[in-house]
């Protein structure tokens, strides 16, 4: 049957207990935690997993019978839904991500424009943070003053906001039980912490931890046959 997702919940709903199986994708979380609650079972697949049940040409009926054909194999891989916890805290993983990428990129503008007048200033952004007096101490065109002024307010405000998000990433931590036990690990601080947290939830879905590195890519590619093994390096195919 071809379904809206709105049809979809209702044709499920009267639909006895049964396993639904999906593509993991962007929204297939929220549609497991929907659906979970209708009364069935729902598993998640990679998509990487799906594609070699694929047969010849693709459209919404073939992968759908691909999909099922995975699911099937006694050896399938599946992904465990999220909890809203835990796609909220990877939003806010994702903005703090994006935030210091734009004050990196912003520093290296000012940076760069000064070199461009013979200023060379020590990498970093604790030198930024007292540009005033870099500014007074050499003398400058008005208006590269004047757009480093604006690049220096714009660093500051994406500053404050980096530090915003560690703060309340940090006080969701205290308030998690899990949270806390991976803050006793040696070198974990708290945004790595939570981070874990987001990604692992209970941590049931894993036999063992290094079923876990696995899952990450933190592990050498492997391209072995006929006895010979030959290991490649760490593929990072996970979410790096």
């Amino acid at each position: 049957k071809k379904l809206t997702r709105i049809k979809l919940f209702e044709f499920l709903a009267n639909t006895p207990a049964t396993t639904v199986v999906m593509e993991a994708c962007a929204g297939s979380h929220y549609m497991a935690r929907k659906i979970s609650n209708l009364g069935h079972s729902v598993k998640l697949i990679a998509a990487q997993f799906v594609r070699p049940y694929v047969k010849s040409n693709k459209n919404d009926y073939i992968d759908a019978e691909a999909i099922c054909e995975a699911a099937s194999r006694p050896s399938m891989r599946f992904v465990t839904p999220k909890t809203e916890l835990q796609q909220s805290m990877n939003a806010w993983h994702r903005t703090r991500e994006s935030l210091v990428r734009d004050r990196v990129k912003t520093t290296n503008q000012m940076h760069a424009f000064l070199l461009e007048f013979g200023i060379s200033l020590p990498k970093g952004k604790a030198v930024i943070r007292r540009l005033s007096s870099v500014l007074n101490e050499n003398e400058l065109p008005d208006n590269l003053v004047r757009l480093l002024l604006r690049l220096h307010d714009h660093f500051v405000y994406l500053d404050e906001q980096i530090k915003d998000i560690e703060k309340i990433l940090e006080n969701e931590l205290k308030s998690n039980d899990a949270s806390k036990l991976l803050l006793t690990i040696p070198g974990i601080g708290p945004i790595t912490a939570s981070l874990l947290h987001a990604q692992l939830g209970d941590g049931l879905q894993y036999r063992t931890s290094r079923d876990f590195a696995s899952s990450t890519g933190l592990v050498p590619r492997q391209y072995s046959t006929g006895g010979k093994q030959s290991l490649l390096g760490i593929s990072k195919r996970g979410n790096k």
